[in-house]
């Protein structure tokens, strides 16, 4: 029986990203900024910020996290849950894991989700999960990251995650952007990615050209943020 994957709106803007980044800067392999690029074009210094990926096509390959640390680039947008007794404990889904959350994998499961579970992946007949620990907290909690339908598998750690700490990758950012983002605050001059970073990825755009459109970006306490960006600096915040 053909079955094709559902798309999944909230990463949807961060695949054509990686995409590019990939091709650009797959023969790399240290976080950083790259000072002798090999292209003529003018690229900023986030473009040229070395964002790994791992591409994982199967479940031995996306185990390639355990035992590692890895930082959320999907904030506000993935749930997360109890994991005890040997399940994931659907019941009490702790909230949304909060952008560029330090994040302790253990290992991945498989398991299946109940139908009215909603976790932006496509269930599949198994999803597949990243077991973690929270900085400070030895609670064990579980995150989806993929999804199996018989012989297929997808997998969206590379869109999820950074396997380098952000603050690393982007140490171009000034000390003061990145107390900002620490504290999920969004300041005037702030980038688009910058914004992402601070306040996560549950937004609504108004705008094809990134860096000069508007951008509502809904919190799991319900506020919104409406960003208007200029030249990729906003220029206007709205807090509701």
């Amino acid at each position: 029986m053909n079955w094709k994957f559902a798309a999944i709106p909230t990463l949807v803007i961060l695949l054509a990203g990686g995409i590019y980044l990939y091709f650009v800067f797959e023969h790399r392999s240290k976080p950083g900024i790259n000072p002798h690029p090999d292209t003529n074009e003018q690229l900023t210094s986030d473009e040229l910020a070395v964002v790994r990926q791992k591409l994982p096509a199967h479940f031995e390959d996306a185990s390639d996290i355990d035992n590692t640390t890895v930082w959320m680039k999907n904030g506000n947008t993935m749930p997360y849950y109890p994991y005890t007794g040997g399940t994931v404990r659907f019941n009490q889904r702790v909230g949304l894991i909060p952008p560029a959350q330090k994040l302790f994998i253990k290992k991945l499961i498989k398991q299946a989700t109940p139908p009215s579970e909603r976790n932006n992946i496509e269930h599949g007949t198994r999803q597949v999960f990243a077991l973690f620990n929270l900085p400070d907290n030895p609670t064990l909690y579980a995150t989806p990251i993929g999804v199996i339908q018989g012989q297929d598998e997808k997998y969206y750690s590379d869109l999820l995650f950074y396997y380098d700490d952000p603050h690393t990758i982007y140490d171009n950012w000034s000390k003061q952007t990145w107390a900002d983002v620490d504290a999920h605050q969004v300041k005037p001059g702030m980038s688009e990615l910058e914004t992402r970073m601070s306040i996560g990825m549950n937004l609504h755009v108004t705008g094809a050209t990134e860096g000069d459109r508007t951008v509502t970006y809904e919190l799991p306490d319900g506020k919104k943020y409406v960003v208007t960006y200029a030249h990729n600096h906003a220029t206007t915040i709205t807090n509701e």
